[in-house]
């Protein structure tokens, strides 16, 4: 029994439990508020994203850009908000490419946010995040679908209109420790 008692207490010290990289909650600008301007009036272009409409121009317009210093999120929620204190939603019109780059600035997985006809760079389909929309409600948007699962990244956001006016409001990323099963049920 005693030997017993022995191996059990090496074998729980030979394997300790891996703690998952502490994440402090933060909130990172990602877009400033851009007032509505018109489409003509856009003179910037993304030549070489598409979009699949054949009543507008298949270029899009750039109305702003924004980028996130380099961050990671392992173990953590990531949500898109209209103010840095978490609590409103956002707009934009019509779309923000959202791409996420490696430490190297190499991109490594992209995505559209907002409202618009098919998006392709090249022959790839840019997936949509979330549905299409012109607003969204306060963390509605998660990015873990996008997001590397180890090692930092940054976030680069370029909003693009393709016809009639182009608008942002501010977007912040929240970054928050994913509550553990034990927080979750002391709630209840």
């Amino acid at each position: 029994m005693r030997a017993g008692l022995v191996v059990m207490a090496m074998v729980l010290v030979a394997c300790p439990k891996r703690a998952a990289p502490a994440v402090t909650a933060k909130t990172i600008r990602l877009l400033s508020e851009t007032a509505e301007r018109e489409t003509a009036q856009l003179t910037e272009l993304r030549k070489d994203l598409e979009i699949d409409t054949r009543d507008f121009d298949r270029t899009p317009h750039v109305v702003a850009t924004g980028e996130t210093p380099l961050f990671s999120a392992e173990g953590a929620d990531v949500r898109l908000y209209g103010d840095e204190a978490a609590s409103k939603g956002f707009s934009v019109d019509n779309i923000i490419l959202l791409e996420v780059l490696g430490a190297d600035g190499k991109v490594l997985r992209n995505a559209v946010i907002g409202y618009s006809d098919p998006v392709s760079q090249g022959r790839e389909t840019i997936d949509n995040l979330g549905r299409q929309a012109f607003s969204f409600e306060a963390g509605e948007l998660n990015l873990a679908p996008v997001l590397p699962e180890h090692g930092s990244f940054r976030l680069r956001a370029t909003v693009l209109d393709y016809f009639g006016v182009g608008k942002v409001s501010d977007v912040f990323v929240r970054v928050e420790p994913k509550a553990s099963s034990s927080d979750e049920l002391r709630g209840q």
